[in-house]
C-alpha cells in the first residue's frame, strides 16, 4: 500500500480510516421497508415471490393483547420502525466491531404516520436515551416482566423484546402502532451499495476517529460503509451526543427515499431484486406484513408519499434533573404533537420545540 498522504476528504482518505471495534450500536431513524413503500416497490412485487423466506415476522398483536389505544379514526396509519444493533450473523458482527456485545438494542426508533390520503408522512424520532416508563409486557418467552419507571428507551428491545417496545410507545404516547418494521446493520449497508451510493450534503467537516469517519462539507456520494457511520457519528457533529446525530439521520433517511424513488425499478428487474434482496434479508416486520404480498399491496397504498413531502420531527426532549445525560419528553410540547398523530391533524409549530435542543 502507497504511503502518500491524501488530502483531507479525499474519497481515498474516507476509505482508508477503518471504523473501530465496539462500535456503540446502529444509529439510523430509518427503516428498510420505508424504502420499498415509499419507493413505489409494489409496482414490482411479482418479482420478489421467492424472497418470502428472508422476511421475519413477529406476533405483535397476540403480545400486546387488548389493551392498547383507539386505532386512528382515519384511513391514515402509524408504523413503528426500528434500527437494531444485533450482532447476530457474520456481517453484523464485523459491521457492529466484532465486539463482546450480547443480544441486540434498538438505538433507532422512529414513529411513522402516514395521514389520510397518503400523499406525505411525518416521522418522529424518539432518542435513544430518552427515559421511559416500560409497562408490564409478555417476554419473548412468555414470562410477564414487571413495569419499571426511568428505563433508558434503547434497552427495553434488549430486555423484554420488540413486542414491548411497541407497547413502550403506545403507552407514553397513546398512539396506536399499526404495523412495526426493524432492519439492521448488514440490511442498510447492503441496501445502499444495492442503490449505488447516496449522495447528502455534508452540513459541515466532518472528523470523527470513533467511527472512522472524515468528510468535507459539501454534496458527498457515500458507498454503504460511510453512510453507516454517517448516520451513527455523534463525537463529529454538533455537541457530541445522540440529540447531535439525529439531524443527521433524518437528512440521511429523506435523501435514501429521494434516491430509490428516483432509480427505475421497473425498467431494472435484475436492480430491483438486488435493492429487495438487501431489504429482505434483515428485516421483521409485524406478521400481517410478513409476506411479499402483503408488503406489496401496503406499497401501492404508499405510491403517493413523496419523500419530499415528508416531514422530520425530534420528539421534544429536555434533560432530566436527575441524570444529565439522560432526556425526558418535554410538556406540553411532547403532548401535543402526539395529540395531532392520534387525530391525524397537522402537527402545530409549538409542538416541535425541543428544550434540549434550544429549538
Amino acid at each position: 500500500m502507497s504511503n502518500d498522504v491524501m488530502p483531507p476528504g479525499s474519497r481515498a482518505s474516507r476509505r482508508s480510516a477503518q471504523p473501530r471495534k465496539r462500535r456503540r450500536g446502529l444509529k439510523i431513524t430509518l427503516g428498510i421497508l420505508l424504502v420499498l413503500l415509499l419507493a413505489g416497490g409494489g409496482t414490482v412485487y411479482w418479482l420478489y415471490s421467492q424472497l418470502d423466506k428472508n422476511i421475519t415476522g413477529v406476533d405483535i398483536d397476540k403480545a400486546l393483547g387488548d389493551d392498547r389505544p383507539e386505532k386512528l379514526p382515519t384511513s391514515g396509519q402509524n408504523l413503528l420502525v426500528l434500527g437494531s444493533d444485533s450482532r447476530a450473523g457474520a456481517e453484523n458482527k464485523e459491521l457492529g466491531g466484532g465486539g463482546a456485545v450480547s443480544g441486540a438494542r434498538s438505538d433507532t426508533a422512529l414513529v411513522v404516520h402516514i395521514p389520510e390520503g397518503r400523499t406525505k408522512a411525518v416521522a418522529v424520532s424518539i432518542p435513544r436515551d430518552t427515559l421511559v416508563t416500560r409497562p408490564e409486557c409478555v417476554g419473548e418467552n412468555g414470562s410477564t416482566v414487571s413495569s419499571k419507571e426511568r428505563v433508558m428507551f434503547n434497552s427495553v428491545y434488549s430486555q423484554v423484546g420488540p413486542a414491548c417496545v411497541v407497547k413502550t410507545v403506545e403507552k407514553m404516547s397513546g398512539v396506536r402502532i399499526d404495523h412495526y418494521l426493524e432492519i439492521n446493520f448488514a440490511g442498510f449497508k447492503g441496501l445502499v451499495d444495492a442503490i449505488g451510493g447516496v449522495t447528502v450534503d455534508v452540513p459541515q467537516d466532518i472528523d470523527d476517529k470513533a467511527s472512522g469517519l472524515h468528510l468535507t462539507a459539501g454534496p458527498q456520494k457515500l458507498d454503504g460503509t460511510e453512510s453507516l457511520a454517517y448516520v451513527r457519528t455523534r463525537h463529529g457533529i454538533g455537541d457530541g451526543s445522540d440529540l447531535g446525530r439525529i439531524g443527521l439521520q433524518q437528512q440521511f433517511l429523506l435523501a435514501l427515499l429521494s434516491e430509490v424513488k428516483s432509480q427505475d425499478l421497473l425498467g431494472s428487474p435484475a436492480n430491483s431484486y438486488k435493492i429487495a434482496k438487501s431489504a429482505t434479508e434483515s428485516l421483521t416486520t409485524d406478521k400481517e406484513l410478513a409476506s411479499l404480498t402483503s408488503l406489496a399491496e401496503f406499497a401501492r397504498s404508499m405510491n403517493g408519499v413523496d419523500p419530499a413531502s415528508m416531514e422530520t420531527i425530534m420528539l421534544p426532549v429536555a434533560y432530566d434533573r436527575i441524570d444529565r445525560n439522560r432526556v425526558v419528553a418535554a410538556e406540553p410540547q411532547a403532548g401535543r404533537l402526539w395529540k395531532a398523530i392520534r387525530e391525524d391533524t397537522a402537527v402545530p409549530e409549538d409542538a416541535k420545540k425541543s428544550p434540549a435542543t434550544g429549538g
